[in-house]
């Protein structure tokens, strides 16, 4: 990979985080009024991330461990992993506004004996689930089965409801598929089929009985509604690609991002907006009215898995907070 993709992934979507972080919460007028034309806006000094990296690192960090350890598997992910979001649940640096459900569900890991099920919010399908899940995308050398089920094993320590579990799946997918020079004008075709063959398709070997947490009658119920509505937000993509106008807020088309298949769908959309253009998109999607930090760490994602680490200047990567780190997974994981 001479592009070096996972680097490029890693840092562009600190990069997005980091860009979206001042305009979270705030609709698109006030975000003009703050920060000037949307294609000029620029990276915060200093360029502080929220807790949507410190995840995506906490996770990366627990998937080396894991893998470092032989062929990835249930077991060997679930316990570093935990591991990992408890530190960051009780680190002083958790302190970017993170999310209730992974409060929530980290304070319930933290507690020896609990099985992760019983600390999984089977009832939330925010988008703490697939911010954090593009390492699992990167990283090299893991079966279709493999990258599926660590998708949503990590999405469902903390996020249980089985559309969190397929927006992650899917996050992966498209974060692999680009990584590995997939053309973007075939990627959301590419997405529906996958949703389509894993439809009904439950990963009892990594999720163990996190179903009857639920009030589904049987296991294959449970995770077709997570699909069927990644299903429905894709058609809605597919169609937005085709007739949105790059200057209206991408968020009227496929939602705000609160939720993990909008994130999912907004910052696929305003990535293939801007194929060729990675901080035009970037800056496309932290001037959004939703959850802005999200969309554009997810966008940065796709795009530097596109593009590789070349799509970011110096200038900014150079002060991009946990650079270090970034750029240590992303080297491991290019290698």
């Amino acid at each position: 990979m001479a592009k070096r993709a996972a680097t490029g992934a890693l840092l562009g979507l600190a990069l997005g985080d980091a860009l979206g972080f001042p305009t979270e919460f705030n609709d698109v007028p006030a975000i003009l009024a703050k920060c000037g034309p949307w294609r000029e806006m620029n990276l915060p000094r200093p360029a502080i991330v929220t807790d949507d990296t410190q995840m995506t690192l906490a996770l990366g960090r627990g998937l080396r461990t894991a893998m470092g350890r032989g062929s990835l598997a249930p077991k060997r992910l679930e316990r570093p992993v935990r591991e990992e979001f408890v530190d960051w649940y009780l680190s002083p640096e958790n302190n970017r506004a993170p999310g209730n459900t992974c409060l929530r569900a980290c304070s319930l890991l933290k507690e020896q004996g609990r099985a992760w099920q019983d600390a999984s919010q089977t009832g939330s399908k925010g988008c703490g689930a697939n911010m954090r899940v593009a390492p699992v995308g990167l990283a090299p050398g893991l079966g279709d089965d493999q990258r599926a089920g660590a998708a949503q094993l990590q999405a469902a320590l903390t996020h249980g409801h089985p559309t969190a579990l397929a927006a992650s799946d899917l996050t992966a997918h498209a974060v692999h598929l680009l990584a590995n020079g997939a053309e973007p004008t075939g990627l959301v075709g590419l997405l529906r089929s996958y949703a389509y063959d894993n439809r009904t398709r439950y990963h009892h070997q990594w999720l163990g009985d996190l179903w009857t947490r639920a009030q589904d009658p049987s296991p294959e119920h449970f995770i077709a509604r997570g699909w069927d509505e990644c299903l429905d937000v894709l058609a809605r993509l597919q169609e937005a690609v085709r007739t949105v106008s790059p200057e209206t807020d991408p968020c009227l088309a496929t939602g705000a991002g609160w939720i993990a298949e909008e994130a999912l769908a907004t910052g696929l959309l305003c990535f293939l907006l801007f194929v060729d253009e990675p901080l035009t998109a970037l800056r496309r999607a932290a001037c959004t009215s939703g959850d802005s930090d999200s969309i554009a760490c997810l966008t940065g994602a796709f795009a530097g898995a596109h593009l590789g680490a070349g799509a970011w200047p110096a200038e900014w990567t150079d002060r991009i907070e946990y650079r270090g780190e970034l750029l240590a997974l992303g080297a491991l994981w290019d290698a």
